[in-house]
């Protein structure tokens, strides 16, 4: 801040200032501070990245950071760290000053990397409406922007168009198929998914009105958890049926149904995009996405959705650049770019709703799921969720009351967050 003294004279100077050292014309100005310092202005020589250590997504990155280089002369130093050690090494290496100007993040996250104070909130300004709803909802925390979203995904359906002509647009429908095609004893199965994994069997809850924590204007309610409500118990009442008629065996992991299914043993997988290089390979052009089939009262399950996104280190002192860098990463252009070399859904709403994206057959099925799907909830209490309910849904599989299963797993929730000091 300057001092009230020296306001005129350093008001005048700033006018100079801003000209000789504010970013070029074609490059979108940083926004800040109506009095910003000449220091906070000042183009760096560099900014420091740390991206995910992923070998494709390394490489359209690089194609994108090269571009902001020759457009900004702005030198993109890049630093490959797994996105789930990430905070762990920036808590370490940000007040040292060996740490990023920009990282990248899961957004369910955030919560913690704010209480933990590594990063700032995030001013989007007009481009804030550049991003699908559904990617802001989820990268805003306590009222503000701790994200430039990069990535959304979400789980859909996958079928072999060997053993069935369309995809089930229904849960009748899908019921119908679980029935006529499964033959547990030849590993024959119409319909397969990770019933037991809370992640996957959410949308079943939220379509009949559970949910996790209550929202409301996008602040969450970590007091209120809607688990064991109506909707929740005919959600596990439903995900029960599917155990007890046979068709999804108890003990199915993630490898058997994918090994089951490249095989042409599954005529229905409920997964994520991740499988679809995979899938692909083994099924060929039989293989086919779509959407999840509608609940009986004509709801669309609402599933979990994930984004990843780019945070601004709190250690930052180049912030107003690294927005600017957040931005350029994110646009139409280098979204698709992304999308055509890394195989991941862009948060950009244009380029998400971009041919290349609605125009791949098997993309085409997550990407309409995403505007059914709900972001999962990014406060620090979430991570006191996930075992409480694989542990219910596996009594629930073995045949337990839904009702009862899921009242002792919600009062396990509660007293974790309690215990933990969160929800305060």
């Amino acid at each position: 801040m300057r001092k009230a003294l020296s306001f005129f004279l350093m008001a005048v100077l700033l006018i100079g200032v801003l000209s000789a050292c504010g970013p070029k014309r074609d490059v979108q100005q940083p926004k800040g501070n109506d009095q910003k310092t000449a220091e906070q202005d000042k183009k760096p020589e560099k900014l420091v990245v740390w991206v995910n250590d992923d070998e494709k997504q390394k490489q359209a990155l690089k194609d994108i950071f090269q571009k902001y280089t020759e457009k900004t002369g702005i030198k993109i130093e890049t630093v490959a760290v797994n996105m789930l050690d990430q905070t762990k090494k920036l808590a370490l290496d940000g007040p040292a000053g060996k740490g990023p100007d920009v990282f990248y993040q899961p957004h369910d996250r955030i919560g913690d990397i704010v209480l933990q104070g590594l990063a700032d909130p995030v001013d989007l300004g007009d481009a804030k409406g550049e991003y699908s709803p559904t990617a802001i909802n989820a990268v805003t925390y306590d009222g503000k922007t701790y994200g430039v979203p990069m990535v959304v995904e979400t789980y859909g359906v996958f079928y072999n168009k060997n053993l069935v002509s369309e995809a089930p647009k229904t849960m009748e429908d899908l019921m119908k198929i679980a029935k006529e095609k499964t033959n547990a004893a030849k590993d024959q199965y119409g319909f397969l998914m990770e019933a037991a994994n809370f992640y996957f069997v959410y949308p079943f809850f939220a379509g009949y009105g559970g949910y996790v924590f209550k929202n409301e204007n996008g602040k969450y309610d970590t007091s209120d958890i809607g688990l064991v409500n109506d909707g929740a118990v005919k959600g596990a009442e439903l995900v029960q049926s599917w155990f007890k008629n046979g068709y999804i065996p108890k003990e199915i992991t993630s490898d058997i149904m994918n090994g089951l299914f490249t095989k042409g043993n599954v005529a229905v997988a409920i997964t994520g995009p991740w499988n679809i290089a995979s899938y692909k390979e083994a099924l060929g052009d039989k293989l086919a996405t779509a959407p999840l089939p509608v609940l009986d009262n004509g709801e669309h399950p609402k599933s979990f959705v994930g984004v990843k996104t780019w945070m601004l280190s709190a250690y930052s002192q180049n912030k107003e650049w690294a927005i600017d860098f957040m931005k350029f990463v994110t646009n139409e252009e280098n979204s698709l770019h992304y999308y055509e070399v890394a195989g991941e859904m862009p948060a950009n709403e244009k380029a998400l709703t971009n041919e290349k994206i609605t125009n791949d057959p098997l993309i085409a099925g997550f990407a309409e799921q995403i505007q059914y799907g709900e972001p999962m909830p990014n406060v620090p209490e979430m991570s006191q969720v996930w075992e409480p309910m694989g542990n219910a849904l596996q009594f629930i599989a073995k045949g337990d009351n839904p009702k009862a299963v899921l009242g002792e797993a919600v009062k396990t929730i509660q007293d974790k967050i309690a215990a933990s000091g969160a929800g305060k």
